[in-house]
């Protein structure tokens, strides 16, 4: 934690989605309808049971819903966490309340109970704009969804809109990727994030392409080349539609950086309620158990909630400055790191700036711009030495 912060974030897990996209890694999946009132009671109860003490003694500035598809539950069960965080937190003058919805999710009545529950900001899950791409990645919603969720988001009020897109989903091509950039600046959200595509043996697609096979369209899926081509058109493209590039996956326009996101690249507190959410203090990292049902059980029984509690060594955290830190196209401060941490960082980083991985320049380091889309090659040398 850095000494200049002085309010937390929560983060809530909502695991629950209508199908599991083909490309998905996280800890989420298809469960019953069943199951969603009692985890919402259980996620209540993990928060009314917190107890006042750092870093929950902060006042709270962001909260962000996240999945998983959270617009799946009702806007009542949406809008009981939310009360029950505002109610046992203090909360910061200025309030950013994230959730995260799929297109086909959002309904007109959906949309403005989000808004009279305190909802102020949607982390729309676009991923592209063209059907045979949405469609071999399991996606429900398809393009024309996109446009009717963004008007009904407008007319409900919201003036904070993020829409995210993927480079490298199967069948994609430069021409479809064109399309799908052109389409995302006629929607004009306020904050765009892209990602390349990941290829992880813990989802469908990424076991089906490590194993040579064909299903999901794993041989339909553009080579390393051309999803970096795609992200480098995309920083173009952007740039010049007035997004500001502040973070290797993230674009604003001017005042709307994601207060929230911000808080895990600076190593700011925050607090995570749900299954598999994490929770940061400034020293110490912990988790809660990822099944819900586990979670739901741990919670009714008061039983073992945490998976994973681990107090961070000086030189964790020392990494995690120098990583997380340059993942922010702005970089990192040098002299503020050493002088923290007392240490002389010229060993670890002169190597990487010899090979044209990281720039300095007035006390400030950062990734190189052309490197952007090798970051997890540069972070791996980086603390390999």
């Amino acid at each position: 934690m850095t000494p200049q912060s002085l309010t937390t974030g929560i983060y809530v897990q909502v695991p629950f989605c209508q199908t599991k996209c083909t490309y998905c890694n996280f800890h989420t999946g298809v469960f019953s309808p069943k199951l969603y009132s009692p985890y919402v009671d259980a996620v209540v109860t993990e928060i009314n049971r917190t107890p006042a003490s750092s870093p929950s003694a902060l006042p709270v500035d962001t909260i962000y819903v996240g999945g998983g598809t959270p617009s799946l539950l009702a806007p009542g069960a949406l809008a009981k966490i939310i009360t029950a965080i505002r109610e046992h937190f203090a909360a910061a003058q200025t309030l950013e309340v994230t959730l995260e919805a799929d297109p086909e999710t959002i309904t007109a009545a959906k949309s403005d109970a989000w808004r009279q529950a305190g909802v102020n900001r949607i982390s729309l899950g676009v991923q592209s704009f063209n059907d045979a791409e949405l469609k071999a990645a399991g996606r429900m919603h398809r393009a024309k969804d996109v446009a009717t969720a963004a008007e009904r988001l407008r007319q409900s009020g919201f003036t904070n809109i993020s829409a995210d897109l993927i480079a490298g989903m199967p069948h994609q091509t430069p021409a479809t990727w064109q399309r799908s950039l052109e389409e995302l600046r006629t929607l004009r959200p306020e904050h765009i994030s892209i990602y390349l595509m990941e290829i992880d043996a813990e989802s469908h697609l990424g076991a089906e392409v490590l194993s040579g096979g064909a299903r999901y369209s794993a041989k339909e899926i553009p080579t390393d080349d051309a999803m970096a081509d795609s992200y480098e058109h995309a920083r173009e493209f952007l740039a010049g539609a007035g997004y500001q590039h502040y973070e290797i996956s993230n674009w604003a326009l001017p005042g709307f950086r994601s207060r929230h996101n911000l808080k895990y690249w600076r190593r700011d507190p925050y607090l995570g309620f749900g299954a598999g959410a994490h929770s940061f203090d400034g020293q110490r990292r912990w988790s809660n158990v990822h099944d819900p049902n586990s979670y739901v059980a741990a919670i009714q029984h008061q039983g073992q909630l945490h998976d994973q509690d681990d107090v961070l060594t000086p030189q964790q955290a020392l990494d995690e400055e120098l990583f997380l830190g340059l993942r922010q196209l702005e970089g990192i401060e040098i002299a503020e790191i050493e002088s923290r941490y007392k240490t002389n960082l010229r060993p670890r980083l002169a190597p990487l700036e010899a090979q044209g991985l990281l720039e300095s320049a007035n006390g400030r380091t950062k990734l190189a711009p052309a490197r952007l889309t090798i970051s997890n090659e540069v972070f791996t040398e980086l603390l390999s030495t």
